[in-house]
């Protein structure tokens, strides 16, 4: 979601922006393999475009599809709410895509699930479609026109810096939490392997794939050993009891990645249930259950990243292309827009940028 920690005045204005957005109420129906909220077509000269979300449950995407809709209302498009059932629901966002194309609408925005839905994403761009990837990237980058995203890498490598200095030193026992086991997807490899990265690991493998590195060698701080990494679907469940599955293997954990926050929740229930007080945990997102939870010192450290600034993003840049065919432009160095990350803690480290749980709520988003 190698970072920069951007500047108090222009979260202060996305946390200002948040607040309206979320002051609007989302609403939902069902639709296919998935859920959608109806807009227009393409027709009629109105610009239409659709959201296609992983889900619409997890307060991160709920927020993103609060964004868009505020955006499109703002712009003065139809926009049209859609989603998987559930994390690895490629099959709803094919078909989601497949009802914007027979709509003719003018572009897509999307949190692809996988590879898995490549295939579709370039059927739309064939029919003319303009479709945007949003906190997700895709692989390869060029699936979509552009991606306005976190950089996953660098928010894993701040919560790995942070793990590191918080060990001071320590063997670092090491759990990690991932979305999947099965699928491609580059938020969790980038997370997990800037994680890794950030603890200062110099062996990680395949940097596009989860779980190849060495399980033993030395971090910047000692040696470490990797228990295991857990695939969790990326909620609350998942996180415990794929926590509760490494502690089985080796109850000396103490450092736990978590893929975002509602994983750490759950996997800080399974070390309380567990007896474990001692434990690092880190986790990106950055939403106020999670920032509540730093607060709370449930989460030692997140990384937060701002899904309604993606969306309005978005949103805009599509009514931009269509409007004067001006295409938005990637991040320099980078093959995204990347909207910012900043780490969040209550327990600063020196050396790591950060910063406290009282702006983290006041950036929070959900």
């Amino acid at each position: 979601m190698i970072r920069r920690t951007k500047g108090t005045p222009a979260l202060r204005l996305v946390g200002v922006v948040a607040a309206g957005m979320l002051a609007l109420a989302a609403c939902g129906g069902s639709s296919g393999s998935g859920t959608s909220d109806a807009g227009s077509s393409g027709g009629g000269g109105k610009i239409a475009v659709s959201l296609i979300t992983k889900d619409s449950t997890n307060p991160f995407f709920v927020a993103m599809q609060k964004g868009a809709k505020s955006a499109a209302s703002d712009e003065g498009i139809d926009i049209t709410i859609a989603s998987g059932k559930a994390e690895g629901d490629d099959q709803g966002q094919i078909d989601a895509i497949e009802n914007a194309i027979t709509a003719q609408q003018k572009g897509i925005l999307i949190t692809p699930m996988s590879t898995g839905v490549n295939d579709a994403i370039q059927k739309a761009r064939d029919a003319g479609l303009f479709v945007i990837a949003l906190d997700t990237p895709t692989d390869p980058p060029d699936a979509v026109d552009i991606t306005f995203a976190t950089d996953n890498r660098a928010a894993g490598n701040l919560i790995g810096k942070y793990a590191a200095a918080k060990l001071n030193g320590q063997k670092a026992v090491i759990a990690l939490l991932d979305i999947f086991d099965d699928k491609v997807v580059s938020v969790d490899y980038n997370r997990d392997q800037g994680f890794l990265e950030g603890m200062g690991i110099g062996d990680i493998g395949d940097p596009k794939k989860n779980g190849d590195e060495p399980k033993t060698g030395t971090y910047s701080g000692g040696d470490y050993q990797i228990v295991g990494n857990v695939a969790t679907g990326a909620n609350e469940e998942g996180g415990r009891t794929g926590m509760e599955q490494l502690l089985s293997k080796n109850k000396d954990i103490n450092v736990v990645y978590t893929i975002n926050e509602p994983t750490a929740a759950g996997a800080s229930a399974a070390l309380k249930a567990a007896g474990k007080s001692d434990v690092v945990v880190v986790s990106v997102d950055g939403g106020r259950a999670g920032v509540e939870a730093v607060k709370a010192g449930t989460i030692n450290a997140t990384s937060q990243q701002y899904p309604l600034k993606m969306a309005s993003l978005g949103v805009k840049a599509i009514v931009k292309i269509v409007k004067d065919g001006t295409k938005p432009q990637n991040s320099p160095g980078l093959d995204f827009y990347n909207t910012g990350v900043t780490l969040i803690t209550d327990e600063p480290m020196d050396g790591v940028d950060s910063k406290d749980s009282a702006f983290g709520l006041e950036n929070a988003w959900g």
